[in-house]
């Protein structure tokens, strides 16, 4: 402006005069940078520019678009399956499954002892192509697991005992059904024709009746006989004390409420067969009726009994010491489960992995051996084999999944298993299940 003075000029600056205003100052400003740090930025080797609208959409967009999963798509491991499992259905049956004797401590330290496990893999090896597969007592199982016995399974869900089997028999491995099974002999063999089918024996103080059952077992087409033999008498279950569990479950006020907060277990639980034992009938106090029926003089003398009356595969589960399993190995038996019943029967018991190496040791080509106990992940499967075991017994994880979700759960559970144990022989360098062996693993002391 004419005649405008220096001092003038200063005077408005001073008051607040406008700055111009520039879209790529606005710019700059939203990302949070400067003119300065602009004018130096484009003066060395970093240049800046204004974003399109359609490339700013392409991040933002994702972020608000609705993704497609699948149902399984979050459940990776067997924590994922028991988490499930405790929302969807009442606490009674959840804790049945769940809990173990007394203070829980077998079970707790069977899964812990996995942790201790050490892999020493291989590298610069070929892994494209992994043979998984094994056999056990003669026959091919595409993985080293088999599915243990577990009793009661149709109260866990309503597809109970032939639900696991069929999805055994898809994955290629053997399932295992309970004396104390919610389905019987017979119609699990109707259900689920093409799995390898094993029976798992309570001896009777009744002989006549374990007779009935091993001729049905071998009628129906199953090959293998599972003879449990660590049941003298019932373990100091807790949680089902303090929970009330009864067989079927009864409805008192305690039960009635937990089992009113899970509806979709209650609808088919009531709108399905009722529940009973297939094998031994209806029972309120299942403790009871373990004490009542089970027979506590079995002895090494029942292998040869078993025996005569059985042409198929036996073996013996719950076998917590090596001088048990030499004697046991001796009478006859095809296969030894070392087992300490999932925790369930004694506490403070051996833990099983500690003593898998010892046994399949001394046992040699006499007898095969088993892990049962602890296993949640292929990667526990592949330390078991690695230790000696011929398979892994699995249980508890596949009744997490199938409280989870049932059938599909069950085949959700065996397809990660499948993998992990595929992904755990690829890192360790391996390419058969048969190359497993004690070099490439070692259990951390306590």
């Amino acid at each position: 402006m004419p005649g405008t003075s220096a001092a003038s000029t200063a005077l408005v600056a001073a008051r607040g005069a406008r700055p111009t205003v520039t879209w790529a100052a606005v710019a700059m400003a939203a990302i949070g940078r400067t003119d300065t740090e602009e004018n130096m930025e484009s003066t060395g080797q970093l240049r800046r520019r204004f974003p399109r609208a359609s490339e700013v959409a392409r991040f933002v967009g994702p972020t608000f678009r609705r993704h497609k999963t699948g149902r399984w798509s979050r459940v990776r491991t067997v924590s994922d399956f028991q988490a499930l499992a405790r929302r969807r259905t009442p606490m009674s049956v959840f804790d049945y499954v769940e809990g173990a004797a007394e203070l829980e401590l077998s079970k707790d330290r069977a899964v812990a002892a996995f942790d201790r496990v050490v892999f020493s893999p291989h590298v610069l090896r070929d892994v494209s192509r992994v043979d998984a597969s094994t056999t056990i007592l003669g026959r091919t199982a595409a993985l080293p697991v088999v599915f243990g016995p577990t009793g009661f399974t149709r109260m866990m869900h309503a597809g109970g005992e032939a639900a696991v089997a069929r999805a055994a028999g898809r994955a290629g491995i053997p399932y295992t059904l309970s004396t104390l099974g919610t389905t019987s002999i017979e119609r699990l063999a109707a259900e689920a024709p093409t799995t390898d089918r094993w029976f798992q024996l309570y001896v009777s103080k009744d002989r006549g009746r374990s007779s009935e059952f091993v001729a049905r077992a071998a009628e129906s087409g199953y090959t293998t006989l599972v003879l449990t033999v660590d049941v003298p008498v019932a373990g100091a279950r807790h949680r089902d004390v303090y929970n009330g569990l009864t067989f079927p479950p009864s409805l008192t006020g305690r039960t009635l409420l937990g089992m009113l907060g899970k509806p979709r277990w209650l609808f088919d639980a009531l709108t399905t067969e009722p529940l009973a034992f297939e094998s031994l009938g209806a029972a309120q106090d299942v403790m009871g009726l373990i004490n009542t029926v089970f027979d506590p003089s079995v002895s090494l003398a029942d292998i040869d009994w078993l025996r005569s009356q059985w042409v198929g595969a036996i073996v013996v589960k719950g076998v917590q010491r090596l001088d048990d399993a030499l004697d046991i190995a001796a009478a006859g038996a095809d296969g030894i489960a070392v087992s300490n019943h999932g925790g369930r029967q004694l506490d403070r018991a051996a833990t099983p992995l500690e003593l898998v190496p010892s046994l399949a040791d001394a046992i040699g080509g006499t007898a095969e051996i088993y892990l049962d106990g602890g296993v949640r992940s292929g990667a526990d499967v592949a330390a078991a084999i690695a230790f000696g075991a011929r398979a892994a017994f699995v249980a508890r994880p596949y009744l997490y999944a199938l409280m989870a979700g049932g059938e599909h759960g069950v085949d959700h559970l065996t397809r990660l298993l499948h993998d992990d144990y595929v992904r755990t022989l690829k890192l360790l360098g391996i390419t058969r299940t048969a190359d497993l062996n004690r070099d490439i693993v070692s259990l951390m002391p306590t």
